[in-house]
């Protein structure tokens, strides 16, 4: 089988790339550093061309206002040059509790994502994956103000990046789901408990004040952000962060 990965020099793509290219199949990465622009079209029909699997992990660069229009064109541009391309299978990557959080623009753009597939011309798959351990340094700076971190008690999961690449790597390599596959880390933290957790592994002094009003997470009410239905992951946050 041969994998056209788009996104596929980033943090979770490049780890499907090798991923799949270990396992014995023909995957390559596409990015705009390889030439390939999701947005312009530039490069996409060779990209896609002959490929069995296209896996669609790119994002929008900004998570505000302009993020929809992120998704609908990249994936109109996508659907379009894999349809020509006769690619049977393509797959990309969502947020756990993604239709939920009507409140965020980002999180309406990713559902706006899932539902261009779904309505699309392809068998396609849905890998949704609770929040990663790579992102809570970003999270921290969000709301860092001098010797003071403030959180929000919103309950997350938390699953390694390279978790979440070896799910999407096994949807991947598998008949279309034609729906959605929910994977997460094996333990839920309210945010702020995760960040005192962060700073104390990292020798850091700073004192997390639980503020439900802070970052982007206050928007978040209940606990949609986490599954303990999903499928887990086994990497533990301690482990991770040692």
């Amino acid at each position: 089988m041969k994998f056209a990965v788009i996104g596929g020099t980033g943090l979770i793509g490049s780890q499907v790339v090798r991923n799949l290219n270990a396992a014995g199949y023909e995957a390559l990465p596409h990015s705009k550093s390889t030439g390939v622009d999701v947005i312009s079209g530039e490069g996409l029909d060779g990209a896609v061309a002959g490929a069995d699997v296209v896996v669609n992990l790119t994002n929008s660069p900004t998570f505000d206002e302009a993020s929809p229009d992120f998704f609908r064109t990249s994936m109109d541009n996508l659907l379009a040059a894999s349809r020509k391309g006769g690619v049977g299978h393509f797959v990309i990557l969502s947020i756990v509790g993604v239709d939920q959080v009507r409140e965020l623009d980002y999180y309406r753009a990713k559902v706006l994502q899932e539902e261009i597939l779904a309505a699309g011309p392809l068998p396609y798959s849905i890998v949704r994956a609770t929040q990663f351990m790579e992102f809570m340094d970003s999270v921290l700076s969000w709301t860092a103000d001098g010797d003071t971190v403030r959180l929000p008690a919103t309950p997350i999961q938390p699953i390694a990046a390279a978790d979440v690449a070896e799910a999407v790597t096994q949807v991947a390599v598998g008949a279309p789901l034609n729906g959605i596959r929910n994977v997460a880390g094996p333990e839920v933290f309210t945010l702020d408990e995760l960040g005192r957790m962060t700073l104390s592994a990292r020798g850091d002094g700073r004192t997390v004040v639980t503020d439900p009003t802070a970052g982007m997470f206050a928007a978040v009410q209940g606990d949609v952000l986490t599954d303990r239905g999903a499928h887990l992951a086994s990497t533990r946050y301690a482990d991770w962060l040692s």
